[in-house]
């Protein structure tokens, strides 16, 4: 007796996934991912917009390669464009003004590549802040944070080296000054700049080099840490915020298949869409209009890409005359302060979460997002931090300040060095004093319940206002945070206090002392009836 086969139902896409998973058994890793839940809130989908612009650079870059030359050699230009005709410029120079004029979608691929570019390092900077706003870099997150602030340089260099590439007037005036802070390093500077380029400023192998680690090296780099950066997500699971049913040991909200999914692909079409239109209707980067690069003139009012713009003000605010020779070398501190300052800052932003960790001696893994007001020190830490980089950003426009509103350049330079020195401490204590008083107005709202507006008369002739009572979901939000505490000096087997525990202390202290403790099941219980 013959055996009876089974005819499997679902045609040629069904005989195919059989076919794969018989041989693969990816059917597994699809369905433990398909069932993975993933919470929903609007912030979250920063990171997506992050993913997204990256697709659309891999997408439109690889376009641009198949017409870029990264070459410096000269040539006479024969393209289309007619007041550049007859000009002298470098191949890259040359092939960038025909992917805009001559190849057909070459400008709109040029534009959608920058806008793209923009777009990814401004997405990852937020994310990046909608994280440490809200603790999500806490246990067991600290190096999936190292991974995504490393992924935040990278793509600054990214877009650094892209935008290096065409050769012109405004890429190459900021190349030339990259190779004044290089040569600004003592003993090794000048070396380390032939290096880079090949022999003096501005050399012939520059743009090859850019253009290498431009569509090799960093994007590699990129998509591995990308990659990695996903699968901590994955094993560690989605943080969410605080609310009813959310805890520590579950995550809210929607599968990945079909829902998340479904989601996640239409909103790539959204970006996608979004960027097109960007780039169809505002001109970026018109390298018709700065001509070849020539090391002689520099253009007036001429602004780098906003990420680099922090470095570029760092460098204008620092005072003249920090300069002299030692021991047969010229130490140039109005490069090496700048250059130390933004070191010490980005260092401080990676290790930030172990920096925290120790100063709070907190060891528990978190999987519930903070308030930023719940957390006033470090909230108020961030501001900080952010009015030193748009103090430093801002400076990069001081001439274009100037010139615009009528202002002295000084003046203007003198308040922006005001802002980058006081503006952070003024942000901090403001900050701090906002996140407390909020706090305090949410003990109110728990206790005492909304403002009605709606006046009663009582038998005495006592006239009071009503309170509105919060509903359960909203008391959940309110007074679901722990209440820390500032650690306390514990002497070692030998019966001392070392020197960093007393630090340790003393910061922890500063980190705890202003704190308003959540509302109390006795107080809640007592404040029962009191809504008036």
């Amino acid at each position: 007796m013959k055996p009876v086969a089974t005819k499997k139902s679902g045609g040629f896409t069904g005989a195919a996934a059989n076919y794969i998973d018989e041989r693969t058994s990816v059917s597994t890793a699809v369905k433990e991912l398909g069932r993975k839940i993933f919470p929903d809130h609007w912030s979250f989908l920063l990171g997506e917009v992050a993913l997204y612009s990256f697709v659309i650079i891999l997408l439109s870059g690889s376009f641009l390669t198949f017409f870029f030359q990264a070459s410096m050699a000269e040539v006479q230009y024969d393209g289309s464009y007619v007041p550049l005709k007859g000009v002298e410029m470098s191949v890259a120079m040359a092939s960038s003004l025909d992917i805009s004029f001559d190849v057909r979608g070459g400008l709109l691929m040029r534009q959608v590549h920058h806008w793209a570019a923009l777009l990814f390092v401004a997405s990852i900077g937020l994310h990046m802040l909608r994280i440490y706003f809200t603790g999500a870099f806490r246990k067991p997150r600290e190096l999936n944070w190292v991974i995504g602030f490393v992924l935040f340089i990278l793509a600054m260099a990214e877009g650094f080296t892209g935008y290096s590439l065409p050769d012109d007037l405004l890429s190459g005036n900021g190349l030339r000054i990259i190779d004044g802070m290089v040569k600004g390093i003592p003993v090794v500077g000048t070396w380390i700049s032939f290096l880079l380029f090949g022999g003096e400023f501005p050399g012939t192998d520059i743009v090859g080099r850019l253009y290498s680690l431009h569509i090799l090296l960093l994007p590699a780099i990129i998509v591995a840490l990308i990659a990695l950066h996903l699968l901590f997500v994955v094993v560690h699971k989605h943080t969410q915020y605080p609310g009813a049913g959310r805890t520590d040991t579950n995550v809210v909200g929607y599968p990945v298949l079909p829902v998340y999914a479904a989601k996640a692909g239409g909103f790539f079409f959204i970006v996608f869409g979004v960027v097109m239109l960007m780039a169809s209707f505002f001109t970026i980067n018109p390298i018709w209009n700065y001509g070849p690069y020539d090391p002689s003139p520099v253009s007036a009012g001429t602004q780098p890409d906003w990420y680099i713009g922090f470095a570029d003000g760092a460098l204008r605010l620092v005072p003249p005359g920090l300069e002299w020779v030692w021991f047969g070398h010229t130490w140039s501190f109005n490069i090496l302060i700048p250059l130390t300052v933004i070191g010490i800052f980005i260092a401080t932003v990676l290790f930030y979460p172990f920096i925290e960790a120790w100063i709070t001696g907190d060891k528990r893994e978190h999987h519930i997002l903070d308030r930023p007001r719940n957390a006033p020190t470090r909230t108020a830490i961030g501001a900080a931090g952010v009015t030193f980089y748009a103090g430093l950003w801002a400076a990069a426009s001081s001439d274009i300040m100037a010139t615009h509103f009528k202002l002295t350049m000084e003046g203007v330079i003198h308040t922006l060095q005001a802002v980058v020195i006081l503006g952070p401490i003024f942000a901090y204590f403001i900050t701090k004093r906002v996140c407390l008083a909020l706090q305090k107005k949410d003990r109110e709202i728990v206790l005492h319940g909304y403002e009605s507006g709606r006046i009663v008369r009582l038998p005495g002739g006592e006239y009071i206002e009503v309170h509105q009572p919060v509903d359960e979901y909203e008391r959940w939000k309110l007074v679901s945070y722990n209440n820390y505490k500032p650690l306390e000096l514990a002497p070692n087997a030998q019966g001392k206090v070392s020197p960093v525990q007393r630090v340790r202390a003393g910061l922890s202290r500063w980190f705890f002392e202003d704190r308003i403790a959540p509302v109390g099941t006795k107080e809640l219980e007592e404040s029962h009836g009191d809504h008036h």
